[in-house]
């Protein structure tokens, strides 16, 4: 069988093709999978789509109509994915439900680390050889208050991070995590003390209706004026307008940034010569203590590797005609 990879990163290619090698034929295109590229899958009955991929109504059917009957997405999250529409067509659809998450943790803190000691401010300047600190100066990380929105698999790793620099730690999230909680010192309290209280935010909640603009106008007002914020799990969880408009009034010391809520036709593709005509996002670049990165916190061999893994047993259970807990639809 050959199988349909969308968006498939140039690093991603050779290791995709060596775990499918000997069972299924993988062809991978660079265009990410929308209305007009679906047509491209006809005659497939199995694809594999990356998170910036559209798989919305119009998508699904146009699949359906050329033949497809599964869909092995390379991710965790799945809200490109219209999966009420899916059941309606017979649709399967797989997502990966674990792979490390030491790699997004561990970029999280890189980006928080990152934003508080100016480092990328400081590296522009040597290269000039300008040798100067003026407006270089951070912040220690010890015995600061540092807030986990989600403690997940991720957030616990972002926590045992954070418990090794030695800070105070708040958690929120709709479960409590014991080992956070029991090992680590983690307090648990409303989001809102979390963010009137923490020195650093870090987002590790998953996007859903409730969470959509989780950090909205009213959530950045209740952060210290000097607090980082970093959001390295999905871009709909910051209301990005509201952000400009904090750090415009001088709000905010640092914020790191891996995901943005308009990054689908952005991320992953070159734009350099074109330009980019999101004022949001051009605006928000300007700000010197924001760091922007193109959602690549997963973005390890382990991860990729794990990843690649998973969506290779998603497709034998789907020739099978097993469910696993990858399975979100059928349900």
């Amino acid at each position: 069988m050959e199988i349909l990879a969308y968006g498939v990163q140039a690093d991603e290619k050779p290791l995709l093709e060596a775990a499918f090698a000997g069972r299924h034929e993988v062809r991978c295109l660079e265009v990410f999978l929308d209305p007009d590229t679906a047509p491209l899958a006809a005659e497939h009955e199995v694809v594999s789509t990356s998170v910036n991929c559209r798989l919305d109504a119009t998508t699904l059917h146009a699949l359906a109509k050329g033949g497809t009957r599964m869909t092995a997405q390379r991710s965790t999250g799945f809200n490109n994915i219209d999966l009420d529409v899916a059941a309606e067509l017979g649709l399967t659809i797989a997502r990966v439900s674990y792979y490390s998450p030491y790699a997004v943790a561990e970029f999280a803190w890189t980006l928080a680390l990152a934003v508080n000691r100016r480092v990328i401010r400081a590296a522009n300047r040597t290269r000039e050889f300008d040798f100067r600190l003026d407006g270089l100066m951070g912040a220690d990380v010890h015995g600061t208050t540092v807030g986990v929105v989600g403690t997940g698999k991720i957030g616990e790793c972002f926590a045992r991070i954070a418990h090794g620099f030695g800070t105070r730690l708040l958690g929120w999230d709709i479960a409590e995590n014991a080992h956070c909680r029991d090992h680590l010192g983690m307090e648990y309290t409303s989001l809102e003390r979390l963010l009137a209280e923490s020195d650093l935010i870090s987002l590790h909640v998953p996007l859903l209706p409730d969470t959509h603009h989780l950090i909205d106008e009213s959530a950045l007002a209740r952060m210290k004026p000097d607090a980082l914020l970093v959001n390295s799990s999905r871009g709909g969880l910051v209301d990005t307008h509201a952000l400009v408009e904090t750090l415009r009034a001088g709000r905010l010391r640092g914020v790191g940034l891996d995901v943005y809520e308009e990054e689908t036709g952005l991320f992953f593709l070159d734009k350099s010569l074109e330009g980019v005509t999101d004022d949001t996002l051009a605006r928000l670049m300007t700000f010197p203590q924001v760091l922007v990165t193109s959602h690549q916190a997963y973005f390890t061999a382990t991860a990729v590797g794990q990843i690649i893994e998973a969506t290779l047993r998603n497709v034998e259970d789907y020739l099978a005609g097993r469910r696993t807990e990858n399975t979100l639809v059928p349900r």
